[in-house]
C-alpha cells in the first residue's frame, strides 16, 4: 500500500493564469506560500517560509481564475510529484508540484491581520464537479480486506 498525499494551508504568491493544453484543457499553477513560526534559544520569534508550486486542472483551474486572488488563504490537499524537463538551453530542469484534488477558500491574509484569524470567514463557494469516472485514476489492489 501507498499514500501520496499532501496538506497545506497557506498564502498565494500571486494571481492564477489560466493555460489550455492543445487539447483544450485548462491548467493553473500557482505559488503557496507557508509560513511556520518559531520562538529561537534566545526568545525571539523567527519565521521560516516554504514555497510550494500547485497545479490545478480542469475545472479546479477555472475555480482559481475566478475566485482565487493574491494573498489569499487557501486549503490546499493533493499529491506531491516531481517532474523533470530540459530548457531552451538544453539543461535538464526538475520541479517538484502539489496536483490539487481538494482546495478550500479560508480568506485573505489582510483579513486574518486585521480582524485576528478566528474572525476571517470562510468564503462559501460551490466546488467544481469531479470529472468524469473514466478520467479518474483508481488503483485497485487485489485482496484487499479492508471493511470500507
Amino acid at each position: 500500500m501507498a499514500l501520496n498525499k499532501a496538506m497545506l494551508i497557506g498564502n498565494l504568491g500571486k494571481d492564477p493564469e489560466v493555460r489550455h493544453l492543445e487539447s483544450g484543457v485548462p491548467v493553473v499553477t500557482i505559488p503557496l506560500a507557508t509560513t511556520e513560526r518559531y520562538k529561537d534559544r534566545n526568545g525571539e520569534v523567527k519565521e521560516q517560509t516554504e514555497w510550494h508550486n500547485v497545479v490545478l486542472w480542469r475545472s479546479w483551474a477555472e475555480f482559481a481564475e475566478k475566485y482565487l486572488r493574491k494573498g489569499m488563504q487557501i486549503y490546499v490537499e493533493g499529491k506531491i510529484r516531481s517532474r523533470s524537463w530540459e530548457d531552451q538551453s538544453g539543461q535538464k530542469r526538475y520541479i517538484t508540484e502539489i496536483v490539487a484534488d481538494v482546495v478550500r477558500m479560508l480568506g485573505r491574509k489582510s483579513d486574518n491581520e486585521h480582524q485576528g484569524a478566528a474572525a476571517a470567514k470562510p468564503a462559501v463557494v460551490s466546488a467544481p464537479t469531479p470529472p468524469p469516472a473514466e478520467e479518474v485514476l483508481v488503483e485497485q489492489q487485489e485482496g484487499d480486506d479492508l471493511p470500507f
